[in-house]
């Protein structure tokens, strides 16, 4: 009678516990709204801004609105130096920069920026993700990536025309990181100005120019303040970029936004590799607007730019020994990004993708 009447006691006790958990697994099914942040400091109405605003209503469209993205461009809520910290720590969910304004964090990372003639943003973009794919580096555990993408080779946009090398000496060249040694070994002096202030630093002969593509003659008014541009993409660093989220943020997710996430990002990759081309034409042609002269370099000077920058890439190969890794090991990531150049430079002029920076077949 008493084992009976345990069974009892245990048989209601069972049918009280799945009767508690209806409602939640109701709840569950029904799912809360999931609200997230994302980070950027791109001004509102810029290419790179409007495409991360397009990816936030995206993914809410997509969520059935069980996920919304609250955008905030500008450095609203995090400067740039500052975004890949605030995704790490949870200040924003999601955020847009580049590794460049982190110095040092990511060493392995920072290869793909090595002045390696790269012709075009959507070259680049596919070059950095591959990069990232083959070798997995470490030093991005700490966050969530959700894809990368590259700037369009970066070009001398000054006060004074450069013709030839001997025209940089003299001048102080907004650059960071990698791109200052880039500037250096070219003969200028490299600055670390922040964006948000290069234009006033620029008009106010504070800084002679500054080393970025075609696109920031627009979208950050540069052809405003400035009377020249040396397409000097054969020697132009790019800028590496990434979207990443916070750990937790992407692991308290349930299983099927993940996948609609992911769907998302892989789209978006695209979208930013091709958005990159674009915008750059949109540069040039508001540069011409304003008046500011296109010089390309001559075959000669491009020889003598490439030699001058070769000690930037032998510096790196130095310093990542110095830092405990093989001369093989880096020499093989080099390798690695050389030869994905050549392959995606192909398939851009195979697929028709214009440029206005690349050898003549990418050009319109």
């Amino acid at each position: 009678m008493k084992r009976k009447s345990v069974l009892v006691v245990a048989g209601v006790f069972c049918l009280a516990l799945m009767l508690s958990l209806v409602p939640l697994q109701s709840a569950h099914a029904k799912g809360k709204v999931i609200k997230l942040k994302f980070a950027n400091y791109f001004p509102p109405p810029s290419g790179q801004s409007k495409i991360a605003q397009e990816f936030c209503n995206e993914v809410e469209k997509r969520t059935k609105g069980r996920v919304k993205i609250q955008y905030l461009a500008g450095g609203s809520l995090l400067k740039a130096p500052a975004i890949y910290n605030g995704i790490e720590t949870g200040i924003a969910d999601i955020g847009y920069a580049h590794v460049e304004y982190t110095p040092g964090r990511f060493p392995v990372t920072s290869a793909s920026e090595l002045p390696l003639a790269y012709p075009s943003g959507w070259v680049g973009s596919q070059v950095v993700n591959d990069f990232y794919n083959e070798f997995k580096p470490k030093e991005w555990d700490k966050v969530k990536l959700l894809w990368m993408n590259s700037s369009n080779p970066s070009l001398i946009i000054s006060k004074k025309p450069v013709r030839k090398l001997e025209d940089l000496k003299g001048l102080t060249i907004r650059a960071p990181g990698m791109l200052g040694n880039t500037i250096k070994a070219l003969g200028a002096t490299p600055a670390p100005t922040p964006m948000m202030e290069v234009y006033d630093a620029i008009a106010k002969g504070v800084i002679d120019g500054v080393n970025t593509p075609f696109e920031t003659l627009k979208t950050f008014r540069f052809a405003e303040v400035v009377g020249y541009t040396t397409a000097s993409w054969q020697v132009g660093n790019i800028y590496t970029f990434f979207v990443a989220m916070n750990k937790n943020s992407y692991r308290k997710l349930p299983q099927d936004i993940k996948e609609i996430f992911n769907e998302v990002c892989g789209e978006y990759k695209e979208r930013y590799a091709l958005m990159w081309n674009v915008i750059d034409f949109y540069g040039k042609q508001f540069a011409k607007k304003k008046g500011v002269e296109i010089i390309e370099l001559s075959p000669q000077e491009v020889v003598r730019w490439k030699k001058a920058t070769e000690p930037v890439i032998e510096n790196y190969v130095n310093n990542m020994v110095a830092k405990g890794y093989s001369e093989a090991e880096v020499r093989g990531w080099l390798k690695f990004l050389q030869d994905r150049i050549q392959y995606w430079t192909k398939k851009q002029i195979y697929l028709g993708i214009k440029s206005p920076t690349g050898p003549p077949e990418m050009r319109p």
